[in-house]
């Protein structure tokens, strides 16, 4: 697993020349919410689709 700095001189490297502080930090935001969210589904386990498409269901009009 990398570290904090090499995960950010990756994404540093990855994005435009010409990008700004607020996309660097919105890249940052994602990449913490993807890894937490991870993190997540290794502890309490996954959800099948079926019922992550029931649960997004009932938040959703159609």
């Amino acid at each position: 697993m990398s570290t904090a700095k090499q995960e950010v001189e990756s994404l540093l490297k990855n994005l435009p020349d010409d990008c700004t502080l607020e996309d660097i930090q919105y890249h940052l935001y994602v990449i913490e919410k993807v890894r937490h969210g991870l993190e997540v589904a290794d502890r309490q386990g996954e959800i099948s689709h079926k019922d992550a498409a029931e649960r997004l269901g009932k938040w959703t009009t159609k």
